[in-house]
């Protein structure tokens, strides 16, 4: 029989792993009833203290963080994901840190440092961007760091995409289409986080369809180019107001999966079809693409989570980051479906 595991501890407590092991490393923002619920669940599973103990101390703790926004989005989930299946062969456990606002991390980051919570940290989209390498050496100097999805910088590892590229990618496979009056639904700026996140996607999405444009000789028409709130029911709105002009697109690039599909209802809403009276392309392949027959860019998010998760764990066990883990460029790809 094997030994139990935090996550049989998390299970039988009814708490999440994070919560297990902040316990364990006897962390004060556990509230006293959870706590209890927690020890008592370690003594009931004869939970084995060779785990534990190195995390008191502060050694290893066999557990693998990670930072992420709006973990609720399904881009996120399924980098997540990917995450989690590697841990898992490895037994490493995970313990997620979902943030919605920029300053978050570094807090974080001090936490996870006086804890001694994770042995190493995989950051999700932006978050690291506007720090420093002096900033990220005095927030935490022995925490080993990789980025997912994000601009290529000097001081971490990462592993990222080309908006710009991908854009454009998805611009060309419209106009090999036919398409010469192309609309564009992306994201606004809400707030700090948004800034820093969300509109530089979107933004470098549609710069990269206006490359395209450009190359191909075809004008920008700037009233059908839409920002709006990240969600599907702003989009549908968007997709119904660009469906009604007199002098409407034949096709829209939604900079997310998840806005192409809001523009999908306003189709249907207005009696239309794809592809034959409009079409429609988005963007990051998530699994409801498929299910909805989406045309889209495929930008391996899953697989995005299993290489970051890959490299850190070679990193635990090396002592180093390997030279050609720092600089790590996915490759784009279209997926064709029924929408375009």
């Amino acid at each position: 029989m094997r030994s139990p595991t935090i996550r049989d501890v998390a299970q039988r407590a009814g708490v999440g792993v994070g919560t297990v092991s902040r316990v364990i490393n006897g962390s004060s923002q556990v509230a006293d009833g959870t706590r209890q619920k927690v020890l008592e669940a370690i003594a009931e599973l004869g939970f084995s203290p060779n785990k534990a103990a190195r995390q008191l101390s502060g050694g290893k703790t066999t557990t693998v963080g990670v930072i992420t926004p709006f973990f609720s989005h399904p881009s996120f989930v399924e980098r997540v994901a990917g995450i989690q299946d590697v841990l898992d062969h490895h037994d490493y456990d995970l313990v997620l840190y979902s943030i919605r606002h920029p300053q978050q991390t570094r807090r974080k980051l001090r936490e996870i440092g006086n804890q001694i919570a994770v042995d190493g940290l995989i950051v999700l989209s932006y978050l690291l961007q506007s720090f420093t390498h002096e900033e990220l050496h005095r927030l935490n100097p022995s925490l080993p760091l990789i980025g997912v999805d994000h601009d290529p910088v000097d001081y971490y590892p990462h592993i990222f995409i080309d908006n710009l590229a991908g854009g454009q990618m998805a611009a060309e496979y419209l106009i090999a289409k036919g398409h010469r009056k192309i609309g564009f639904v992306g994201h606004r700026v809400d707030n700090a986080f948004d800034n820093e996140v969300s509109l530089t996607i979107s933004q470098r999405r549609l710069e990269g369809m206006k490359r395209a444009l450009h190359a191909a000789g075809i004008p920008f028409n700037e009233q059908w180019y839409l920002f709006g709130a990240p969600n599907e029911q702003a989009a549908r709105e968007q997709g119904e107001y660009l469906l009604s002009m007199a002098d409407r697109p034949t096709a829209i690039f939604a900079a997310y999966d998840t806005l192409a599909f809001g523009v999908l209802a306003a189709v249907d809403k207005l009696g239309m079809r794809t592809p034959d009276d409009i079409a429609i392309i988005g963007f990051d392949d998530i699994k409801a693409a498929s299910y909805m027959g989406l045309t889209t860019i495929n930008q391996q998010l899953f697989h995005s989570g299993e290489l970051g998760a890959q490299y850190m764990l070679e990193r635990l066990k090396n002592g180093y980051f390997k030279p050609d883990h720092w600089h790590v460029e996915l490759a784009l790809s279209i997926v064709e479906r029924l929408t375009a």
